[in-house]
């Protein structure tokens, strides 16, 4: 079959693998910020912090899932099925991850102090993840370079 070049896929994942990467740390930082001036009882001063965090977070969330698309697309595309590395396994747990972590976030409230203590633990965990799916995503990519 003669399909046309992908190229121009790859590099919107490239460049959004890049953002996401960006917005990951970004919203560490945010989150970092916002918590120290919450335990300083100053968090009417820095109400915004917390809109910028959620920003931040869904657009970290719809650049995942993008990346998801393109790597089913892409991958479909150019080899006619799925699973051809473990960057399929590593990318679905990235997924898992951030939408348990987006869910997470929507349950923080003081009554439930847990759920803080699990957005931070998927964070971390979503870090790790983020390490295996750059990894194997690299030889992916070399795949399909010509």
């Amino acid at each position: 079959m003669d399909l046309p070049s992908f190229t121009w896929l790859w590099r919107i994942a490239a460049w959004s693998m890049g953002i996401s990467i960006t917005l990951y740390f970004s919203l560490a930082i945010v989150g970092i910020f916002y918590r120290m001036q919450r335990l300083r009882r100053k968090a009417y001063y820095w109400r915004w912090l917390r809109y910028l965090h959620y920003g931040l977070g869904i657009l970290f969330v719809f650049f995942v899932l993008l990346l998801l698309g393109i790597g089913i697309v892409g991958t479909l595309g150019h080899f006619g099925t799925l699973g051809h590395s473990w960057h399929l396994p590593a990318g679905l747990g990235v997924v898992t991850l951030t939408l348990a972590s987006a869910w997470t976030a929507t349950r923080i409230h003081p009554r439930r102090p847990q759920a803080r203590t699990w957005h931070l633990g998927l964070n971390m965990a979503l870090f790790v993840g983020l390490v295996l799916v750059s990894v194997s995503g690299w030889s992916v990519v070399q795949k399909y370079l010509p």
